[in-house]
């Protein structure tokens, strides 16, 4: 383990260096810079620790060198007492050195696509996916993140039959993609002359957002149609054909993006959303050809899991995959998902340090 941390210190050290170059703030080297940039933010923590860690060892040899043939009572105790707080202090570092080799999700620093479908229940199915969209609007604002619209279809009384916006912020990825899956509500609609409970169900799938060149996608390959977008909208949303959709012939996947005033902007919002899908589309492929123990269920985003719970009557909220409930229902969906997000965190890094350790058995 030291052997790789000797190396990521050096190879922390050379991208420092790197980044220090004036040369590397020129027009034609800023995909380099950007990507030096961001693999040096990556490998801080990890370097800090260890720097740390290689510290408290040499202060424990000191501090022991201290101790042989020195018969004075007062600095043995002193000394005593300093070597148990940096054995301590060694402990946490090394659990905490081992968190940080833990391979990571390469997808945690992007940016997202998250796409709100209403499922089952009609139209309170769809008033949920728009307090869905809602939720987690709000924690990407309580996280500085900036939130864009992409394509929507209302239901008409509010609510929403698919909602497909984009978060931008670094680690968005890291923190949203737990919420993907099927979030279930039980509550009293208010069109329910009865007073009724009904269950209804809206999925959310969190995608990484993905570069051009990281999804390749080939013009022919390509159907583009233009039609005139439909509901609310800006000056000539629903004047000019200016609504897209775009079919990718190989898979059949269908993208429509009509939220924009231009045709092109809609096409650019489009092909966001494709690559996105494609990408996931691969990415779960990949994952069912894994041997199913040695994947993460936290994290693993399986929009047919039902994930969470939001019981109006109790003012509950589950999350079944931690099994963990709070009765803070108006705070979870005015966004306070981190107590969520972090224990799911924690139970993600879990299964894949005791992956790691398996596969180095």
């Amino acid at each position: 383990m030291f052997d790789k941390l000797d190396a990521t210190v050096a190879r922390y050290h050379e991208l420092t260096r790197q980044l220090g170059d004036p040369a590397l703030f020129n027009d034609n080297q800023r995909t380099v810079m950007r990507e030096a940039a961001q693999e040096h933010a990556g490998l801080t923590a990890l370097v800090e620790t260890y720097l740390r860690y290689r510290q408290v060892v040499t202060h424990q040899a000191e501090a022991s060198a201290l101790l042989i043939g020195d018969n004075d009572p007062d600095l043995v105790a002193l000394v005593r007492e300093e070597l148990t707080a940096l054995a301590q202090e060694q402990t946490a570092l090394a659990e905490q050195l081992h968190l940080l080799l833990v391979p990571k999700d390469p997808n945690d620093e992007r940016n997202v696509i998250v796409e709100i479908r209403a499922g089952t229940g009609g139209d309170e199915a769809g008033l949920f996916a728009a307090d869905l969209f809602r939720m987690i609007t709000r924690y990407a604002e309580a996280h500085n993140w900036k939130v864009e619209l992409l394509s929507s279809h209302e239901s008409g009384i509010g609510g929403f039959k698919e909602i497909i916006f984009e978060v931008r912020g670094r680690g968005a990825y890291s923190r949203l993609k737990y919420e993907s899956g099927v979030h279930r509500v039980q509550r009293v609609p208010s069109t329910e002359s009865q007073g009724r409970i009904h269950t209804s169900t809206a999925t959310v799938a969190v995608l990484p957002e993905m570069d051009e060149v990281e999804v390749d996608i080939r013009a022919e390959d390509l159907r583009i149609d233009v039609f005139r977008a439909g509901g609310p909208g800006g000056q000539s949303v629903n004047t000019t054909d200016s609504a897209v959709r775009i079919t990718h012939l190989p898979s059949g996947l269908v993208v429509s993006s009509q939220d924009q005033k231009s045709q092109l902007q809609n096409k650019i919002k489009g092909m966001q959303i494709l690559r996105a899908r494609l990408y996931d589309a691969e990415q779960h492929r990949q994952n069912a050809a894994l041997d199913a123990t040695r994947r993460s269920q936290v994290g693993s985003g399986e929009r047919a899991e039902k994930i969470r719970t939001y019981n109006f009557p109790q003012s509950r909220v589950t999350d079944h995959r931690i099994g963990k409930t709070l009765y803070q229902l108006e705070a979870v969906l005015a966004g306070d998902l981190d107590e969520f997000i972090n224990e799911l965190n924690t139970a993600d890094q879990a299964e894949r340090l005791q992956a790691a350790a398996e596969s180095n058995e």
